[in-house]
């Protein structure tokens, strides 16, 4: 609980410095590409913008109108911690994957709630979030356990 007051807190001090006034989406950030392999051997392969520093992580999808089938945001935390999300100023539904250091799915919440501050939690640390559009692990039958192939896991394919 600690953490979670102290992330939140420093997320705030970004957001209310002096000069942060975020009234609309950040530019495209570089994409790479990310598949996800299910259990029954299936790829998905997505182009997913890299939200890496803090600025580019604390805007994330903010203000965007949508997210392509295909597309998506991967924060990389650098290592793994807990990851603690929301939804301010987005406008679009999502489904979040915190994956493990090892590319494993730790946990999906689905069709998050647009503007909502409510906190969607890892429920323990992962090096990753993955942000896709709302229905996407349900229309490819993404599940917790399936596996991320991307760089940062050190598995692409």
């Amino acid at each position: 609980m600690m953490f979670r007051r102290t992330l939140l807190a420093g997320l705030a001090a970004v957001a209310a410095r002096p000069g942060f006034a975020q009234t609309g989406p950040q530019p495209e950030l570089p994409k790479e590409k990310l598949v996800i392999v299910t259990r029954d051997g299936k790829q998905h392969a997505f182009s997913v913008e890299m939200a890496l520093s803090t600025d580019q992580q604390t805007i994330g999808l903010m203000f965007r109108a949508a997210v392509p089938p295909d597309g998506g945001m991967l924060f990389d935390w650098g290592s793994p911690r807990p990851s603690q999300m929301w939804m301010r100023n987005t406008v679009s539904a999502l489904d979040m994957l915190f994956i493990n250091a090892d590319g494993t799915i730790r946990a999906i919440a689905e069709h998050t709630v647009p503007q909502s501050l409510a906190t969607i939690d890892s429920h323990g640390p992962v090096r990753a979030t993955l942000e896709l559009a709302a229905g996407t692990a349900e229309r490819l039958d993404i599940r917790v356990g399936d596996k991320a192939h991307q760089r940062i896991f050190n598995n692409a394919l």
